[in-house]
């Protein structure tokens, strides 16, 4: 047998074993992901509502996010791409199926009520909606809506939902983009809009989609 035909067995063989590999992984399963979320409801709660914690580390609200963003973060966490003390480990221990089945367990849920934004004062709440629907072009700040959606309810598995997530999260990653600590997002989008925000901005934006139910457009 020539070198040539060995090789373009080689070849096929190869590309076999990828396409086998790659169909082996099914479509998440909501149930199949109850069970691997057990481990989770310690921080996100059974509910995947997550929990507000002022001053410390607060665990964000999984519940009603896109699957694929959802499963996105967990094999960030997982490779390193993106850090977190608490969320690497717990990461590390699910395969890719596992890390499917659990997105489509939490994509499937309501969302639930945020918090952290109950105490903002009225101007803090008109900076946020500025920023959220319109940005400050004075700034080069983009509004949040032109990537996060009219609403803040998310656009595909890049842009998650950010309406009723809880501030004290929302600020944190504000907080770690401006700092460059998280670098995860396409083209470093956040990253380029969090250095150009004040710590006030961020407090703001994120008290302000703290208050906000999925759908609501502030007045725009």
């Amino acid at each position: 047998m020539s070198k040539r035909i060995l090789s373009g067995l080689g070849l096929l063989l190869g590309a076999g074993l990828s396409a086998g590999s790659a169909l082996a992984l099914e479509p998440g399963d909501p149930q199949r992901g109850q069970a691997a979320a057990v481990t989770c409801t310690a921080c996100h709660q059974a509910n995947g509502s997550g929990m507000n914690i002022p001053g410390g580390e607060s665990w964000p609200r999984l519940a009603g996010q896109d699957a694929g963003y959802i499963a996105k973060q967990l094999h960030d966490f997982k490779s390193g791409r993106r850090q977190n003390a608490s969320m690497m480990p717990f990461a590390s221990m699910l395969n890719d199926q596992q890390i499917a089945d659990v997105a489509a367990y939490y994509s499937q849920m309501d969302v639930t009520p945020a918090s952290g934004g109950e105490e903002a004062s009225d101007k803090l709440l008109a900076r946020g909606e500025q920023l959220a629907n319109r940005g400050d072009w004075d700034d080069y700040i983009v509004s949040c809506s032109s990537c996060h959606g009219p609403g803040g309810t998310g656009v595909g598995s890049d842009f998650p939902g950010v309406a009723s997530q809880h501030a004290g999260y929302i600020s944190a990653q504000l907080h770690a983009w401006k700092d460059g600590e998280r670098s995860n997002d396409p083209q470093n989008l956040m990253g380029a809009i969090a250095k150009r925000m004040s710590d006030d901005d961020i407090a703001a934006v994120s008290a302000w989609y703290a208050n906000q139910a999925p759908g609501e457009e502030g007045g725009e």
